[in-house]
């Protein structure tokens, strides 16, 4: 039987975390899960439904109702919620700061941690988020955890941005992000860490192809010893 094997990379926004596992599962053949987009998904939902509560009892009856599944289409992996491709809608500054407000309820959390454990069994996989190497997948056989500074993260949201043709100054961007550290790192259910034998990058001044080199020479020391 074909030995299955997981690839954890957690970090906060702006780190490269989407990148690289995007790159890695690709070279690597394997799924890349976007814990990330998972939860702009249920956030997307949540604004559609109830508007910005966060009232949790709420918010836990209407995930109920809630079906997230990834499909590859064209080669590009796209997020389907009950049926309908929302990859674009979930990929704004509002959803994104929802996504982190919702992401500290638990019942919220609980759901999709089962969700991205389902979508696991029996294949190998590189998944990204905040929980990932602590929470969701504390037996993965690779962990990393990717760093960088505020600024230069600031200055990759903003170019993000200008491709999508979207108007954003760079001091409201670095704001909105340490607001999103803060709520990451403090919450109490799965606070964004580095798990204890998670192996750092700082790709601050890392290229992306440096950074993914990195993971993929780790990565194919695993492949060989299973």
């Amino acid at each position: 039987m074909r030995m299955t094997f997981i690839i954890a990379i957690d970090g906060p926004a702006g780190s490269g975390k989407t990148t690289t596992a995007k790159r890695v599962a690709e070279i690597l053949n394997i799924i890349y899960l976007d814990t990330g987009a998972m939860y702009r998904a249920v956030a997307y939902f949540v604004l559609l439904r109830l508007g910005e509560t966060l009232e949790e009892e709420r918010i836990k009856n209407l995930l109920r109702n809630i079906e997230i599944k990834f499909k590859n289409i064209s080669n590009e992996r796209r997020i389907f919620l009950n049926g309908q491709d929302i990859s674009n809608e979930i990929r704004n500054e509002k959803i994104s700061q929802m996504a982190s407000k919702v992401s500290s309820l638990k019942s919220v959390r609980d759901f999709l941690v089962d969700e991205q454990r389902r979508i696991s069994k029996g294949t190998s996989l590189v998944a990204e988020g905040r929980d990932i190497g602590t929470v969701v997948f504390p037996d993965a056989q690779l962990k990393f955890y990717m760093d960088c500074s505020i600024d230069e993260r600031a200055k990759r949201r903003s170019l993000e941005y200008l491709e999508m043709k979207i108007q954003a100054d760079i001091s409201d961007i670095k704001r909105q992000i340490a607001e999103r550290d803060k709520r990451d790192k403090e919450r109490a259910h799965a606070p964004l860490k580095m798990a204890k034998d998670a192996i750092l990058i700082d790709t601050t001044s890392l290229s992306k192809e440096e950074q993914i080199n990195f993971v993929i020479a780790k990565a194919q020391k695993i492949k060989d010893c299973i």
